[in-house]
């Protein structure tokens, strides 16, 4: 089986690796269809060569099931190749419960590396690429939670969010993380109207309440590694923010401690002194 990475937009970044893939495999599982065939007719590529390619769907409603199906035909010695619509398999797209299954059962893999929306945003964000994680496209419930859970993350952190939820997403970062966190929303990356927009997560979020279009990968800077002591009186209200917002008090703390980078403890002693 190989997994192929599809460019993120300019189709002249495609490797020759891809083209011959998609000229010569006999099955060719794709996350849509008809943009497959779109892509191959841009680039003047006859799928499958002279005989064809069987070209089958494979997207998230339907990968466990079409998973089972591929399997058997490698198994019985077809070559399958998976693509998604932009990107490399298994990355925030259909591909891990395939490639699962093929380890599982001991059936070669092998990938054809592409273009990345995750690098590609962080080295053009402006921000440390050192260390850095990728969380994917942030939950639509329990947003908050998640984000209090990534407060004190100290790796850059690299995210992917739909164009209509880019504001309340910003925001809820701004709260969490605090609004003069560095940060970076990077739009329709390697395409014609790319832009990327460097500002502190506060800055951000005015920007996208604006409406924003296209795809979107942020970055956002990791927590300060000082962890120095701030006011007391600064800490108090800071809890008293999040108390007047409808947060337990607590809670308000922890939160608090992890948005700021300091003991727990030290924001305890601030509200109650």
């Amino acid at each position: 089986m190989i997994l192929a990475g599809l460019p993120i937009g300019h189709r002249d970044d495609t490797p020759p690796r891809l083209r011959a893939a998609l000229e010569e495999s006999g099955i060719i599982a794709a996350e849509d269809t008809r943009r497959l065939r779109q892509f191959a007719a841009r680039l003047g590529v006859r799928l499958g060569g002279e005989q064809g390619a069987r070209i089958v769907s494979y997207y998230d409603a339907n990968e466990r099931r079409r998973a089972e199906e591929l399997l058997t035909d490698l198994r019985a010695g077809r070559d399958v190749l998976v693509v998604t619509d932009a990107g490399m398999p298994g990355v925030s797209d259909p591909g891990y419960r395939l490639v699962s299954a093929c380890v599982e059962a001991g059936v070669p893999i092998t990938a054809i590396p592409g273009p990345s929306a995750v690098t590609t945003a962080l080295v053009l964000s402006g921000l440390p690429t050192d260390r850095f994680c990728f969380e994917g496209f942030p939950p639509r419930k329990g947003l908050s939670t998640r984000l209090a859970e990534l407060a004190d993350e100290r790796r850059t952190m690299v995210f992917f969010e739909a164009p209509h939820r880019l504001a309340a997403t910003l925001a809820a970062m701004a709260e969490a993380f605090g609004a003069d966190r560095r940060g970076a929303a990077c739009r329709e990356l390697t395409k014609t109207y790319e832009e990327v927009r460097r500002a502190p997560l506060g800055e951000l979020a005015q920007w996208a309440a604006e409406g924003v279009r296209g795809e979107i990968t942020l970055v956002v800077a990791g927590a300060s590694r000082t962890g120095a002591s701030r006011d007391p009186g600064d800490l108090a209200a800071a809890v008293a923010d999040r108390e007047a917002a409808g947060v337990a008090r607590k809670q308000a703390i922890q939160e608090v401690a992890k948005r700021l980078g300091v003991p727990k403890r030290e924001v305890y002693d601030a509200v109650h002194k």
